[in-house]
């Protein structure tokens, strides 16, 4: 804790020595680092008032606004001697701030404080205002040193926001592409996992579906479009209602792909090649049936009670290539306690320096171990391995989607 009054002599002695050095250049190149260093809002206020006190100011209470045309709220108040923060508070709530010119710099008083407003402008909007406290009055050096931080501040802020209001977007658009809920499957057990890769701004390009098609039948899918971001969000959605809506008129398994591979290649230069394991679960006495197509993605496996792992799809062209392609359905049966695991290649991928996970059978060994797990635990047990095969966090997104005949 700094104690009273020092706070004038470090600031005294810093801009003594800035008229003698780089020190003020240096500072306000740091202070430009730690501001650029983060995409948290909440985190700029709380910088700003650390760089300033005690260098310029003995405290510094920070402002802002939901809208530009709002309230101005105290977000971060900060005092070089910290047993003072919560006086000082009480002072504050008592000054009229929104009464003060926000476009401006300007200097006024607070009990014993000379306290000077310093707007915080960027992209000639109005974020709010950092208001600098001490016993005397501010240098024009200091003035002109608070002001320069103040347009850092805001453009640091105005950065942070347009960056939290891009992710929140983009989590929201994430959303509208996996499925609103999952149905009830009688005799099925099933598990699913999802995880984007990319930055909070960016959409994943992997999606799954589970979905009732009829009376009797149910349909789903897991997916891989190249890339991410909107290009692929878009082909993303075109594939998950497309697989609704030809399940849904009774389209068999394969002739639904076939559409789907001609509706994506009219979509010209924004179209985006596919893989996708779709397939029809039809529950039987003896379990499940199902119909699947396999569109270049990686292989299902089939697990039995026994600890026995087999590939049950026949590889077939993947999606959005070939105009002139038929795909044909595989038929198999998952009797009571089968397993069916599919995934994106984000998880047979998964790289470790010069090897990949799926290398020598690595995913069939992986599932060989989940015999007699539920279908939540097997997805789980995938996902774990998946990030344990590896120390670097994951460069692609990934999906998991377990089947069990109960």
């Amino acid at each position: 804790m700094t104690v009273p009054g020092s706070a004038d002599r470090v600031a005294a002695e810093w801009l003594e020595e800035s008229s003698r050095g780089p020190h003020w250049l240096g500072f306000l190149a740091d202070a430009s680092d730690l501001l650029a260093g983060t995409l948290d809002p909440d985190m700029v206020p709380a910088i700003v008032a650390q760089v300033v006190v005690p260098r310029l100011a003995s405290w510094c209470a920070v402002y802002t606004s939901d809208t530009a045309a709002g309230p101005l709220r105290l977000v971060y108040l900060w005092h070089a001697d910290e047993a003072k923060i919560d006086g000082l508070r009480e002072q504050l709530d008592g000054m009229d701030v929104d009464g003060a010119d926000t476009r401006v710099t300007s200097a006024f008083h607070v009990n014993d404080s000379h306290v000077l407003a310093v707007p915080l402008t960027a992209r000639g909007r109005s974020l709010g205002m950092m208001c600098l406290g001490r016993p005397d009055r501010f240098p024009d050096e200091v003035i002109q040193f608070a002001e320069d931080i103040g347009r850092r501040a805001a453009l640091a802020m105005d950065n942070a926001r347009l960056y939290a209001q891009q992710a929140a977007a983009n989590r929201a658009l994430q959303r509208s592409l996996l499925p609103p809920n999952e149905p009830e499957v009688p005799g099925l057990d099933y598990g699913v996992i999802y995880e984007p890769a990319g930055e909070a701004n960016e959409v994943g390009g992997d999606f799954y579906d589970l979905f009732k098609a009829g009376d009797e039948s149910w349909r789903f899918a897991i997916g891989d479009v190249c890339g991410t971001g909107p290009e692929a969000a878009a082909v993303t959605g075109l594939a998950r209602h497309t697989l609704r809506l030809l399940a849904r008129e009774g389209y068999g398994v394969a002739a639904v792909l076939g559409r789907l591979n001609q509706a994506i290649l009219e979509e010209g230069e924004r179209a985006r090649f596919l893989t996708l394991l779709h397939g029809e679960i039809t529950p039987v006495e003896t379990g499940l049936e199902l119909r699947l197509v396999s569109a270049g993605h990686p292989e299902a496996l089939r697990l039995k009670p026994s600890g026995k792992v087999e590939a049950v799809t026949t590889p077939q062209s993947l999606l959005g290539v070939f105009h002139e392609v038929m795909f044909e359905a595989d038929t198999i049966r998952l009797d009571h306690g089968d397993v069916l695991l599919a995934v994106t290649d984000g998880v047979t991928e998964r790289r470790s320096g010069g090897r990949l996970l799926d290398d020598d059978g690595g995913l069939a060994k992986l599932l060989a171990e989940c015999a007699g797990l539920s279908a939540r635990a097997v997805a789980e047990r995938i996902r774990r391995g998946a990030a344990e095969f590896a120390s670097e966090p994951s460069a692609d997104d990934l999906a998991i989607v377990v089947l069990r005949a109960r």
